[in-house]
């Protein structure tokens, strides 16, 4: 029951765009169409939870183990941005469109606030390695839910008539607050 509550609280009620705002960039950078949000939704998915789990081992076998606690963002910071590399390779590989469309925004996972936000934040709750991981994963799901939704709507938004001062930016950031109170609307399952 404990993991499940993690999840909820993690994709629905706290989610890290609409309530924590961290990971607010590629979250306007990368949502003008669902399959370039999707694919982003999944490279954050992955990044964060393996750099969950390292820098979880890291803190707790290293940094705690010889009290170099005050290494932690340096350290935390190496592990995401070897990950992205390793990432960016693999994804150039394997599916090139992908790549292409993320563009810009796939090295741009390295200084996502959203990938080192909940890396310290599983230590901040003193999560185990489990509640860790199920924490990250939670996360990242709560974040590709969120930037799909959110492109979503920005795809439609395309083909209705918007007045001219509102076009880009402004409609983007007045939906993203409208889509934060409709997941506010979470805040009493748990």
């Amino acid at each position: 029951m404990e993991y499940i509550l993690i999840f909820i609280a993690a994709v629905f009620v706290n989610n890290v765009v609409l309530a924590q705002f961290l990971g607010i960039c590629p979250f306007l950078g990368v949502s003008k169409k669902v399959s370039t949000a999707a694919g982003m939704g999944g490279a954050v998915t992955f990044v964060l939870t393996i750099a969950t789990l390292v820098t979880f081992l890291i803190q707790k076998y290293i940094l705690d183990a010889f009290d170099l606690r005050y290494m932690q963002t340096i350290a935390f910071i190496l592990v995401i941005a070897s990950l992205v590399q390793l990432m960016e390779i693999v994804l150039k590989k394997v599916s090139p469109s992908l790549y292409q469309a993320l563009g810009v925004f796939l090295p741009l996972i390295t200084t996502n606030c959203c990938v080192l936000g909940v890396a310290i934040l599983v230590i901040q709750k003193d999560y185990n390695l489990l509640q860790s991981v199920v924490y990250a994963v939670s996360t990242a799901i709560g974040f590709a839910l969120a930037l799909v939704i959110f492109a979503g709507i920005r795809e439609q938004l395309e083909m209705t008539h918007i007045p001219k001062a509102l076009k880009g930016t402004p409609i983007a950031l007045i939906t993203a607050g409208l889509l934060a109170m409709a997941f506010m609307g979470f805040s009493g399952i748990v």
